[in-house]
């Protein structure tokens, strides 16, 4: 008899009111649209540190947008999480943070 192992990691998930869920699906389709333009830049042979300044204002969007959700994150679920008393949640936030300032 087979049995299914659940990981409770993956059955964590977190409400965002309707604007906020707007505001950063609408901040992924923009860097969408400059990976994009990245990939247009490639294909017609453009110059390399043209296309090096595109790549990093993605990676400016990206930050932007990290630094968003972070504050999001640490605002509703960690502060949620402690008051609850479910102090394990710093360690995952320090890591989080780890992996985010690579």
């Amino acid at each position: 008899m087979a049995t299914t192992v659940s990981c409770p990691a993956c059955a964590k998930t977190t409400a965002r009111d309707e604007e906020l869920k707007k505001k950063l699906l609408n901040r992924l389709r923009r860097i969408e649209g400059q990976v994009r333009g990245i990939e247009a830049m490639i294909e017609d042979d453009a110059y390399c540190n043209d296309v090096l300044v595109q790549s990093a204002a993605v990676n400016a969007a990206v930050n932007a947008f990290n630094k968003e959700l972070l504050a999001c994150h640490i605002r509703g679920c960690v502060r949620r999480d402690l008051l609850e008393g479910k102090d394990e949640v710093v360690d995952e936030l320090v890591a989080t943070m780890q992996k985010l300032m690579k």
